[in-house]
């Protein structure tokens, strides 16, 4: 049985990385008493997947993972989100639990884009930011760095906006960036870069991931 589980990741469990969130998911399933299913050869693992790695830092209330339960000896139930939350560390929400096609695609290789909400701690001038998001949306390409190598962010951008704010409010705090960003292998926008065209210091937002969109979800999408 493969099942796919949506959950949110905040608390201390921000900065738990991607590996080791894997082992937490295989700890989860052993304390909920249920049959995990290992890969087979010399060096056999827990069948777990995770959809696409959250920097550390993020908060998220939209992540996936698909793990397979050995039916081997048996049928198996699938786990109710009771369950599972009840065998979760602090700090992992158990959304949702559904049973999956067994031999669909891996998840890594579903997820096109993801959105993303970064509150902002500090006051900014809320013109001054919009104006910049303006000028960053209007770019025929906006050439970055990242580990070395040359790219171009604007690519990585699909939407882009503002909250607005109530009348009157001439500078704002609390206010939030909604993006959608590319999620794809070799092309994945990260939030905090499209921060930092915008002059926002990774300190001074919050944050999280809000959503993940399938190729499938994508109108006119193979």
């Amino acid at each position: 049985m493969r099942l796919r589980i949506t959950f949110a990741k905040s608390g201390g469990l921000r900065y738990t990385g991607h590996l080791d969130l894997h082992k937490i998911w295989e700890r989860t399933v052993r304390r909920a008493g249920l049959p995990l299913a290992y890969t087979q050869g010399f060096h056999p693992g827990p069948k777990i997947q995770l959809a696409c790695a959250l920097p550390l830092g993020f908060s998220s209330r939209a992540e996936l993972v698909d793990l397979w339960l050995n039916e081997a000896e048996g049928a198996v139930a699938r786990p109710s989100v009771e369950t599972l939350q009840a065998a979760a560390p602090p700090g992992l929400k158990v959304l949702e639990v559904t049973e999956v096609e067994a031999r669909a695609p891996a998840l890594q290789n579903l997820v096109a884009s993801a959105e993303y909400e970064a509150t902002l701690l500090d006051p900014v001038d809320a013109t001054d930011l919009s104006r910049k998001l303006s000028v960053l949306l209007e770019a025929a390409s906006l050439p970055r760095e990242r580990r070395g190598k040359s790219y171009d962010l604007r690519l990585l951008i699909e939407e882009l906006s503002l909250t607005s704010l109530p009348p009157g409010e001439e500078r704002g705090q609390g206010m939030k960036v909604h993006m959608r960003l590319t999620a794809r292998e070799g092309a994945t926008g990260r939030p905090e870069e499209v921060l930092d065209v915008l002059g926002i210091p990774l300190e001074a937002a919050r944050i999280e991931r809000t959503r993940l969109i399938f190729k499938t979800d994508i109108p006119g999408a193979a």
